[in-house]
């Protein structure tokens, strides 16, 4: 019953206005995290296994030299902080990474200024994370500039072998094979090593104005159904196989919400339903109250990767660059948790995942 329920809601939040078809007010967060010190960027959650009130928000604060990745409980309380890093921008978190001692959950970091991965291990029991490569992971080997920093980040667990790989965005790129994808892995010792298996995807170099180049950060992939997507922010969010191994491995799938937004297509999630089902998250990157996008995951009947019915969230989140999403009961939260970077009180929004029902509009 509460999975149907669950998705019941959900066909409303594709469809429901506020009685009499007036927009309603900005949804309104029922919490927040404690203050990062400087400049936050990109939520993650973590989810523990037995105890959901045990499950983890960390999230960055990108600035350069002092930066750092902070985490909070679901009460939004400051856990841990793991500083300085040099303006550290996204992060993600993967479970069931093979490490030397045996497996453990992993959030990974984009640590920008300095051309590398970080990589801190979740313990089971959401105790404090420790550092999994000292010195980090390099990445963007053979660029310079801008296009030698990385920025976004996403995890990818493949289902038939286990295999982890990340997915790193660098600050700017080509218009073709803009990202660069990576296999994680450690051997026996404990040593980490990132090798990189391909580059991909699509860039349209379109910017805010005229003579500006925009870039791509937000990056999700469904590890279920085995997809990446990607924020080409003042373009289209783009979708690509995320094996590097399968035989369509190049071809770009789908270009989706190319018409719509406001400012800039930013953080990017997936919200699960069913094991095909559910909704692909976007952040529309408006200042003082940005919107929140929700695509079908599972596409149409016709065609698994038209994603064209879409529906609108106003919140209250300021500038939001990223977010993130779970479906999974949460004390506070039994329909799943929406988590907002707030840009100008330097902190996370946490949503209840039910509001976005009575606060969608067309």
């Amino acid at each position: 019953m509460r999975l149907a329920f669950s998705i019941a809601l959900l066909l409303c939040v594709a469809g429901c206005t506020a009685s009499g078809g007036e927009s309603p007010a900005p949804l309104e967060p029922v919490g927040r995290t404690a203050k990062v010190p400087n400049d936050p960027d990109d939520p993650a959650i973590w989810i523990h296994r037995s105890d959901p009130s045990k499950s983890l928000i960390l999230g960055t604060d990108k600035t350069e030299s002092v930066g750092g990745v902070y985490v909070f409980g679901l009460d939004g309380a400051l856990r841990q902080s793991l500083t300085p890093l040099d303006r550290p921008n996204n992060i993600d978190v993967e479970y069931g990474f093979a490490a030397a001692g045996g497996s453990t959950d992993i959030a990974v970091v984009t640590e920008r200024l300095q051309h590398r991965l970080r990589v801190f291990a979740i313990p089971s029991d959401g105790g404090p994370l420790t550092d999994l490569a000292t010195g980090g992971l390099s990445v963007l080997a053979g660029e310079t500039g801008d296009a030698f920093e990385p920025m976004g980040i996403a995890m990818y667990k493949r289902p038939r072998d286990g295999a982890v790989f990340a997915i790193v965005a660098p600050k700017t790129g080509p218009t073709t094979n803009y990202l660069w994808q990576y296999r994680l892995e450690s051997d026996p010792a404990g040593r980490m090593a990132a090798t990189l298996v391909r580059r991909f995807g699509t860039f349209s170099r379109v910017g805010a104005e005229p003579d500006e180049i925009g870039e791509i950060e937000a990056v999700v992939v469904d590890d279920a159904l085995g997809y990446v997507y990607y924020s080409d922010e003042r373009s289209a969010i783009r979708k690509y196989h995320a094996d590097p191994d399968h035989p369509d491995a190049a071809r770009e799938l789908a270009v989706i919400g190319a018409d719509g937004y406001m400012g800039d297509r930013e953080g990017l999630a997936i919200y699960q339903t069913g094991e095909r089902t559910g909704f692909l998250v976007s952040s529309d990157q408006v200042p003082g109250s940005s919107w929140v996008k929700v695509y079908r995951r599972e596409g149409t009947a016709q065609n698994p990767h038209d994603h064209s019915d879409v529906r609108t969230v106003v919140t209250v989140s300021d500038s939001t660059d990223g977010l993130e999403v779970t479906s999974r009961p949460l004390p506070g939260f039994p329909q799943g948790l929406l988590v907002m970077m707030n840009s100008s009180a330097k902190d996370f929004l946490l949503y209840d995942w039910r509001a976005l029902a009575v606060h969608s509009r067309d």
